[in-house]
């Protein structure tokens, strides 16, 4: 066999090794499907997915414009009851050294006492009173906000995106899922983010993406 002809020969094997090993969830009809949402009930308790969750905040800089930023890592648990809001709660974490600016030296930067102060206050926790629903999707969360060991009031505008049975999601992923975004403004002088005052907006819009995994009844 000459050279030209085993080089080829090999490579295919290797594609067809890599196309069989792909999950199973990712094969499908050669004709894309629609998108669509899930709209079952979401009544039920759930725990967080973490990689499907995730935290971004924007700020004013230099008084001239805005930057948008993540936290990486999301935890916690929730339950939501559209016919008894009285059950509805959030108990929500952020590890701080989960910030990530997209610069090194400046995550350096937040993450130093004089912002975050992670080595001090290594958690970022919404722990909620009470929701308000606001028709059937909407609603307004409040509850306590705790940064760099400060806790003030805080209140969420949630909106549920979808909920429903995912077969096709492999553990830990699969099963019934909820997903919300909610949305609030916070002031960072109020949890004595005080440095760079005049360089940094004091108001901050915080967008918190959830999806959870819905607990065993």
């Amino acid at each position: 066999m000459s050279k030209h002809r085993a080089f080829f020969f090999l490579n295919t094997i290797s594609l067809a090794a890599t196309l069989c090993a792909a999950p199973a969830w990712a094969a499908g009809s050669t004709a894309p499907q629609a998108y669509g949402q899930l709209h079952a009930n979401p009544t039920g308790s759930y725990q967080v997915d973490p990689d499907h969750s995730g935290v971004q905040f924007t700020i004013g800089h230099a008084g001239v414009g805005r930057f948008t930023r993540v936290f990486k890592q999301v935890s916690g648990s929730y339950t939501f009851d559209p016919a008894n809001p009285r059950q509805d709660k959030a108990d929500i974490t952020i590890p701080v050294k989960s910030l990530d600016t997209f610069l090194p030296q400046r995550d350096t930067d937040l993450l130093a006492a004089p912002f975050f102060d992670a080595a001090t206050h290594p958690d970022i926790r919404f722990v909620s009173t009470h929701y308000v629903p606001q028709g059937k999707d909407r609603g307004t969360l409040y509850g306590n906000l705790t940064l760099r060991g400060v806790t003030r009031p805080a209140t969420f505008h949630v909106r549920l995106i979808g909920a429903g049975e995912v077969p096709y999601l492999p553990k830990p992923w699969g099963g019934f899922l909820s997903g919300f975004v909610a949305t609030t403004t916070i002031n960072r002088m109020d949890f004595g983010m005080t440095a760079f005052a005049a360089g940094l907006s004091h108001a901050v819009a915080v967008r918190v993406d959830i999806e959870g995994v819905k607990a065993a009844s």
